[in-house]
């Protein structure tokens, strides 16, 4: 839940769950300076969600917006370009069941990763993006998500730019990686740039999609130390293997309901 600040709303929370015979594993919440209140509670055993949440309308103030979730595994399409990396990570930790969602399969403007994802019998859509302009590709892949409905699309080294109209049609929906530590290097060879000019950490940040391209709200980021002994290669490695870990952090927090988004900024409870 989250909004205007009121006093009790812990108070009252606790209690009506109490009173659901549910019982409280973990609560986590937070005031922002400018007095907005933002909850997260993780609770178990027996009742009917959709009453639970009919009584915490009705007796918390209103202005309040809550949600429910039972957990259970989101459904996610992940776009790709021709970089495995990222793809891969995420399609061994949904094929070990370390995954919270369901991939329901995989979109790309190339088919270069069309055989390895077929190893793991994800459906795969090639759509080619050449001899269209960027609208007429874009509603392709919107036709084809109308097969799936996704509640979430994991841009896992997409390199395209992606329209303000393909972004309303999922708003705070979209997943990014970007290959630094935002703000970065642009335009091609980021990390031969990040070599010539000698610095001495790399990293990687997963964030929202928005309609200011890299300036989505920031989900998860880190950085690795490096020095004049590494290569551009070695630090595209090291980076690689960076932007593995970030996005799968970030998923994870996504896919378990711990990501809210206020003022392009995020709070992780």
């Amino acid at each position: 839940m989250d909004g205007p600040d009121h006093k009790g709303l812990i108070y009252h929370v606790t209690r009506i769950l109490y009173a659901h015979n549910q019982n409280i594993i973990r609560n986590d919440e937070y005031v922002s300076p400018s007095s907005y209140f933002f909850m997260r509670t993780e609770f178990e055993g027996e009742t009917e969600i959709d009453n639970l949440l009919q009584v915490l309308q009705t007796e918390l103030p209103a202005g309040l917006n809550l949600r429910i979730n039972p957990k259970s595994k989101k459904d996610i399409v992940l776009f790709v370009t021709k970089e495995h990396h990222c793809l891969g990570e995420l399609l061994i930790r949904y094929a070990f069941d370390e995954l919270d969602a369901n991939i329901l399969a995989v979109v790309s403007n190339y088919n270069t990763l069309q055989p390895f994802v077929g190893k793991f019998g994800i459906p795969f859509h090639f759509i080619s993006h050449e001899n269209k302009t960027r609208e007429q590709h874009e509603e392709m892949i919107l036709k084809t998500l109308d097969l799936y409905k996704p509640e979430y699309l994991v841009l896992a080294k997409y390199m395209r730019i992606i329209t303000s109209d393909f972004v309303d049609h999922y708003p705070n929906k979209i997943i990014n990686i970007h290959h630094s530590f935002l703000p970065a290097f642009i335009g091609a060879n980021p990390y031969r740039q990040a070599y010539d000019r000698g610095v001495k950490i790399i990293g990687a940040t997963a964030h929202f999609v928005n309609n200011d391209l890299d300036e989505g709200p920031i989900i998860a980021q880190d950085v690795k130390s490096v020095d004049h002994r590494q290569t551009a290669s070695d630090m595209a490695t090291l980076g690689r293997d960076t932007e593995k870990a970030v996005l799968s952090k970030a998923l994870k927090l996504v896919l378990n309901d711990r990501v809210f988004i206020h003022n392009n900024r995020t709070i992780i409870l």
